[in-house]
């Protein structure tokens, strides 16, 4: 009989423990996300259209799946478990290195150089950059491309063995095709390469502040501003308190918190409006140096902004991932600096920048002979260039890997930004589209061709 009552207790216990998620969840009570999740919101039972939502009991069962009672608390300890045990992560986008390190999944195929671009993405994103380059500097702006390094770029000694398929990045070769065009960019890895100490945390996929201190120095350099202050030689003091990216991604409740080393100096900046938290999509401030910066940052920018704030008189801080250039001279901006993770290179390529395109002589072309008899455009307002449009195609098979691609009209020619899948994409004067002539000028191997355009 003891027996039996130990194996009902048992079964019973079995029962609570899976029946507690439901329980909670259908008694109301909230799912808080832990690290940098975003969990699914309920579903509703009709579209926006106001029809039935065909996939409502998907939406549901994903639902139910984030937002289940004690579930960042149950993915701790499975996490634990997991990697204690089993020497593995649950979770797909972080990676176990040696030493305690963690890393972000995503930036494998750096690492291994697997999927690399190809010489025509290369040469795409290294054209967009020249041509925000160009109107930057036309409206009497410094301009400056840099790029945050992944953690195992610079630290691959804590990494798992993994097979290396080529020695090529995606960097290097972006960095050298600006070089060559003369764009003006700044090879951050350089930065953390000539100093003996690790300067990104261990559990997460960012520089720490004295990393984002040695950043900043070396973009006021390359910006030849000797008036400003040198962070990375000051004064640092430990603090134990940062939450670190990757950990919480493991251990949405975990406690540990990892030592981050804080400037001890001044920075002397105040804030023009009130932020909510250094990842807020714009933050602008006022401090005690000299010009105007306007910067397009990521999430390597948060320790990064202040160093900046204090170097400047007047600074804007935008995660905007389509680059506002058009805020050049409402901000009176004179210096513009793009920081990009080496991960996100790709993003040149999938986000139109706010500009008008530049106007050039239309190049001598021959029909197309292979091909579509005309392509069509993509036309749509914009909203931040008052009497522009975007207008956007997809070129047909056969762009030369430096092909350039040109929107012509009746009366003038625009060069277009380069963008993913033989994609372009530019900002012209709506009346500028009014006439009937519209070509298209990009070049193949058989030489520079045209191609008739409809709206």
């Amino acid at each position: 009989m003891k027996k039996n009552w130990g194996y009902i207790l048992f079964t019973a216990l079995i029962l609570l423990l899976c029946l507690t998620p439901s329980v909670g969840m259908l008694a109301g009570v909230r799912t808080e996300s832990g690290g940098n999740e975003v969990l699914a919101q309920p579903p509703s039972l009709r579209d926006r259209e106001g029809a039935l939502n065909a996939s409502y009991l998907t939406d549901l069962t994903g639902y139910a799946e984030d937002n289940y009672f004690l579930r960042p608390q149950f993915v701790t300890a499975w996490s634990a478990l997991n990697q204690r045990l089993l020497g593995t992560s649950i979770a797909d986008n972080v990676l176990l290195g040696h030493g305690g390190w963690l890393y972000f999944a995503d930036t494998l195929d750096d690492y291994t150089g697997s999927n690399l671009l190809s010489q025509r993405e290369i040469f795409s994103a290294a054209r967009n950059l020249a041509l925000m380059a160009e109107y930057s500097q036309s409206q009497g702006a410094q301009f400056l491309f840099t790029i945050a390094p992944n953690k195992n770029s610079l630290y691959p000694q804590y990494m798992p063995n993994l097979p290396v398929f080529s020695q090529s990045r995606n960097v290097d070769a972006l960095y050298e095709a600006l070089e060559a065009d003369g764009t003006p960019s700044l090879r951050l890895s350089a930065a953390f390469e000539s100093v003996d100490e690790i300067l990104y945390f261990t559990q997460d996929s960012h520089w720490n502040s004295k990393g984002a201190a040695l950043a900043a120095d070396w973009i006021n350099t390359a910006l030849r501003r000797d008036s400003a202050r040198y962070y990375y030689g000051g004064t640092f003091a430990p603090e134990t308190n940062h939450l670190s990216d990757l950990y919480a991604m493991l251990y949405p409740t975990g406690s540990w918190r990892e030592t981050d080393y804080k400037y001890a100096g001044t920075l002397n900046f105040t804030y023009d409006s009130p932020i909510r938290s250094a990842n807020d999509m714009t933050i602008t401030t006022t401090g005690q140096g000299r010009d105007s910066l306007l910067m397009f940052r990521d999430s390597f920018g948060e320790l990064l902004y202040p160093y900046l704030a204090d170097s400047f008189a007047h600074a804007q801080f935008s995660r905007s991932a389509a680059y506002r250039l058009n805020l050049i001279a409402e901000r009176q901006a004179d210096c513009v600096v793009i920081e990009l993770v080496e991960r996100n290179i790709g993003y040149l390529l999938q986000y139109t920048p706010v500009m008008p395109a530049p106007v050039r002589e239309a190049p001598e072309a021959a029909p197309l002979r292979e091909g579509p008899a005309q392509l069509f455009l993509d036309v749509s307002p914009s909203r931040d260039l008052e009497g522009c449009v975007l207008a956007s195609g997809k070129l047909p098979e056969g762009p030369s890997d430096d092909s350039k691609v040109f929107l012509c009209t009746e009366n003038a020619c625009y060069e277009a930004f380069l963008m993913e899948e033989q994609g372009f994409a530019l900002y012209v004067p709506e009346e500028a589209l009014a006439g009937e002539a519209l070509t298209l000028v990009f070049t193949t191997s058989a030489g520079v061709v045209s191609l008739p355009v409809a709206l």
